[in-house]
């Protein structure tokens, strides 16, 4: 494949999004990822299923770029070939409960023992120590644990993000700290745990709001929309659609009121500074609203564009994959896959590099696609891999 990670090995035994994710990142910048999966396959690869196999649109997203075996680690033949496979790898992604680690053999001390210099990436649902390490979780436990979901939407009820973003944000964590896990190694020589936490990912998005209220004990509460240290912040309805528009600091402010005709308000002591102007945020709002009433989304958009403040269409799924400029940034590839009625638009590492770039050379694997070709590569011969077939195996 090539890429500044040609060559490193990375056995991905993630579930769901934080582990395989963070392996699809490596595997975009050139790692060879092997995905090692249930021998029915494992529970990720059918979640919210597109294709005629099953096979689901987040499996599709991010696991493009890897190599797939089905292993049964529990039973000692099983066992072996994980031994083999490890005396080989340079890093193990497992995003598993401790307990599930220590049962396969895949924490560090058991992977270790037979790789020495091994880097093991492995992320929780609440991190440790403390009194909920050996808990399960998913991306909404992060989000509502965080302060996140009690400021979103009106309050009552309050509302989770529909995206998973603390499960990704866990990915981007893991997948930056085993690269700096690879460069200490290269200069050490020395193998680490590298460990993640989707608590710990949803308190460092949320950390400023946490920081104001230690500090000054704010005490927010949801509005919405609006924003509360900066105005305006909202979304507003146009003609045909709503636009968002969002402007904190006094430049982007001083631009907005010229843009409004409402020179007066840059000498309005209400409107002063960015916290006056969120506290004073629906009579701010309330001028942009009547201004975005007058116009379509486009004459708003190209209006606010044109004056250097930041603002955006609310799109649906189907207008943001026809959205002109994202297709024209070429930010997503098209990639088939067997039984898919069309080709997945799967959006590329979201970071360029201008020398290496990552890209997606391979569709996402069938189930043990690569079974026969991975453990050959450890020295198991064509009887063999026969022979643990039939004992199911793999």
């Amino acid at each position: 494949m090539g890429g500044v990670l040609e060559g490193v090995r990375v056995l991905d035994f993630g579930r769901y999004i934080a582990g395989p994710y963070c392996a699809t990142l490596l595997a975009e910048f050139g790692a060879e990822v092997i995905r090692v999966e249930k021998r029915d396959g494992s529970e990720d690869r059918f979640v919210a299923p597109v294709g005629a196999g099953g096979e689901g649109a987040l499996f599709l997203q991010i696991n493009r770029n890897k190599k797939c075996i089905t292993l049964n680690p529990m039973k000692p033949e099983g066992q072996e070939v994980m031994r083999r496979l490890i005396e080989t790898a340079d890093v193990v992604v497992a995003n598993l409960p401790p307990q599930t680690l220590q049962a396969m053999k895949l924490d560090y001390e058991s992977l270790k023992a037979i790789k020495p210099d091994i880097i093991l990436t492995t992320a929780t649902a609440f991190g440790g120590p403390g009194p909920w390490s050996d808990r399960v979780g998913f991306d909404g436990v992060g989000q509502v644990m965080s302060g996140a979901v009690y400021m979103t939407g009106a309050g009552d009820p309050p509302y989770r993000a529909a995206v998973n973003w603390v499960d990704f944000g866990t990915a981007l964590h893991c997948a930056f700290g085993t690269l700096a896990a690879l460069m200490e190694r290269a200069k050490s020589g020395r193998g680490q745990i590298v460990e993640g936490a989707l608590l710990a990912t949803a308190l460092s998005f949320t950390n400023a709001t946490l920081i104001e209220q230690a500090v000054i004990a704010a005490d927010r509460v949801p509005t919405g929309n609006l924003g509360q240290t900066a105005a305006p912040v909202d979304i507003y309805r146009t003609t045909d659609g709503w636009v968002l528009c969002q402007v904190t600091g006094h430049p982007l402010f001083i631009r907005w009121a010229r843009l409004m005709g409402e020179d007066h308000w840059l000498e309005d002591p209400r409107f002063a500074d960015d916290l006056k102007r969120g506290n004073n945020g629906p009579i701010i709002s309330e001028r942009m609203a009547r201004w975005c009433a007058e116009r379509t989304s486009e004459e708003a958009l190209d209006a606010l564009g044109k004056a250097m403040i930041p603002a955006g269409p609310v799109l649906s799924p189907q207008q943001a994959l026809e959205h002109p400029h994202i297709k024209a940034a070429g930010f997503m590839q098209d990639v088939d896959y067997p039984g898919l009625p069309k080709p997945a638009p799967t959006v590329r590492a979201a970071v360029r590099l201008s020398e290496t770039p990552g890209e997606i050379v391979t569709r996402p694997p069938t189930l043990g696609e690569h079974t026969d070709e991975v453990l050959a590569s450890v020295g198991y011969s064509a009887e063999e891999i026969a022979a643990l077939r039939e004992k199911r195996i793999i």
